[in-house]
This record gives C-alpha cells, structure tokens and sequence, in this order.
C-alpha cells in the first residue's frame, strides 16, 4: 500500500496496513535542505524539495504546499514583509483594506497571473509529477476570517464584527471567491486533498463563529467538494468553543492544535470524523523525548479511536530533535489502526 493509497482508504472507511502520518512541516523542511526560509516561501522548486526531503527522511504518507499566509494577499497588493529566516509577515498598519472602501474595487487576482499563488500552483504541479504517485499531494488556501485579517488586519476585522457587519460579509464573499479559484488552479494541477487554514476562527467566540465565520467556511468547503477534492481544516490554537460546527463543515479531515483535547472533538464531532493532532509541537515536540512524542501520540489515539491520523496540534518546530519527528512515523508502524481502551 503507498503512502497515497493509505490516507485515501483512511478517509474513506477502508482498511489500511497502518495509520496515516501527516504533520506539518516549513521552517523544518526548509531547513532540512539548507535554505533561506524566504526562498522557501517564494521558490516552488526550494519548497518542493523540502517537503520531499523530509517526507522521505522521516517516514510521513504526504507533501504540502503550505508555506506562510501572505500568498493570496500579495497577489491582491498588500504589503509583505519577508525576512530570510523567519516567516513572511503582513504588518496591520499597512493594511491593503485599512480603507474599507477599497474593497469594492479591489480586483480578484489571477492564481495563474505569475504571482505568489501561481508559484504554489507550480509547487503543486512539480509535486505530483515527482511523488505524486507514491505520496499525497495537499495543496493550500487561506480560510474566510483568516484572509479578511490579512487584507484588513487582525484587531480591526475584530471591531468590524461589531461596527460594520455588512463590510465583513461582503469580505468575506471576496474572500471566498478568490480562494475557490486558487483552489481551482491547485485542483487543475494535481492535489488530492486541499488544506484550508482558518487560525483566526479561534480568536472568535461561538456566537460570532456561528453568525458570522462559519457560513462562509461552509461555503467554502461545499465549493472545494463541488470541485472533486478532499478537505483538510486547520485552525489554530484553542477552538473548544467551535469545534461543533467544525464537525458540521464536512471536512475530510479536521486538525486539532493542542489546545484542543482530543476526546472533546471526538465528543463533539462523533464517530465517523477523521481527527489530525494534538500533540503539543514545543513542549513534546522540540523540548521532550521521542518516548514522551509516543505517548502523546499514543494517548491521542486513544481518544481519537479508529477515525485518526498521526500529527502535532500544528508545525513542527525547526530544531526539533530528529529522533522525536521520526517518532510519530515510528508509532504509526508499531500500533494498530484500532487503538486498545484506555
């Protein structure tokens, strides 16, 4: 069974020879092969050898595109901030829409117009045509709250949810539109399951999560499906408060980031949900043992059951210790799919 063949039977209900292993690499693939991490961001061949490498090295079922949150918003103008070691940042005074009325004539840009999002199109494309047989290729977008913070920053987006509710829906359709034609590039080029990062959704409270976040998360993962492909959630941080609807969204495949317990998703989203996560990427991950990364695995399992795939709660960190990232591949080959009662 390869590594593609494992994690689609595992999303579909089927048997498999053992977990799926999926945790999230950048700054770790890119340092794997000595590269700036801006050119890790801005070059597709730096990223696509990065993410073979430490595929290949440490025994994971897939390779991504996800590199930092910037790409669509830099092909819509905003102001970037690149750094050669450290991630790409969006700096909220110099935000694109800090005029909101620049948003009814901002234009969509094209994902194949040669900028940052055509770059993680070819990524995609040079992916599948080198491992895309034996692995799974995820590519990746920005999820509605996600993007609007990006395009009109974060602390104001959060006073828009109050001041101005009609600015936020119409930004978020924006939002919405422009991902599903990315993700459209991606799926044309390849992928076999997109990866949507909505971290912000964490930051919101589960009435503004409900009226105004996930709508728009439905719409979005109902346009990716309509497309043909798999869904992956990721928000970051603690999102106890939501995690009800984020097993109504139909996602394939939901993280949880560390914050989030285990049993309380499984609880909450029910039986047949694949769950990805949660061991805790700094304090197990970089700062522990490949024995302690076991048993934070093995204690996820557990909570998890059956319907799990093998990760941290979010990146893996540079720097961690080599024998402790080969520890979630090394738990997926000894244990079984099924995990024994607590």
């Amino acid at each position: 069974m390869t590594s593609r063949e494992r994690i689609l039977a595992h999303l579909e209900g089927r048997p498999v020879d053992r977990l799926p292993v999926m945790p999230i690499t950048m700054m770790y693939a890119s340092d794997l092969v000595s590269a700036r991490y801006r050119d890790y961001c801005t070059d597709y061949r730096v990223l696509v050898e990065g993410q073979i490498r430490v595929a290949e090295q440490f025994g994971f079922d897939y390779v991504n595109t996800m590199s930092d949150p910037a790409r669509e918003a830099a092909d819509c103008g905003a102001a970037v901030h690149y750094f050669d070691m450290q991630p790409v940042a969006l700096i909220e005074d110099e935000a694109l829409l800090a005029d909101k009325a620049r948003l009814a004539g901002l234009k969509m840009p094209d994902p194949l117009g040669g900028g940052r999002m055509h770059n993680g199109v070819k990524a995609v494309a040079h992916l599948k045509e080198r491992v895309g047989r034996e692995m799974l290729v995820e590519g990746w977008i920005e999820g509605p709250i996600a993007e609007a913070a990006d395009l009109r920053g974060i602390n104001t987006l959060m006073l828009d949810f109050f001041d101005d509710p009609p600015f936020v829906r119409d930004l978020f359709e924006f939002v919405v539109a422009m991902e599903l034609q990315f993700a459209r590039a991606q799926v044309d080029a390849g992928i076999d399951l997109m990866g949507v990062g909505d971290a912000a959704a964490s930051l919101v409270g589960p009435q503004l999560y409900t009226e105004f976040v996930w709508p728009y998360e439905k719409k979005l993962v109902d346009g990716l499906h309509a497309m043909g492909t798999r869904v992956r959630l990721h928000i970051c941080g603690d999102t106890r408060r939501i995690l009800e609807g984020m097993g109504r969204l139909g996602c394939e495949i939901v993280d949880l980031d560390f914050l989030a317990p285990m049993d309380e998703g499984r609880a909450q989203m029910g039986p047949s949900q694949v769950l990805l996560g949660n061991v805790d990427p700094v304090s197990v991950v970089l700062n522990g043992t490949s024995g302690g990364v076991f048993e934070a695995i093995a204690k996820c399992h557990t909570q998890a059951g059956a319907r799990y795939i093998v990760g941290a709660g979010c990146e893996l960190p540079r720097g961690s210790p080599p024998e402790n990232v080969r520890a979630f591949a090394d738990y997926a080959r000894r244990r079984p799919v099924n995990p024994a009662p607590a």
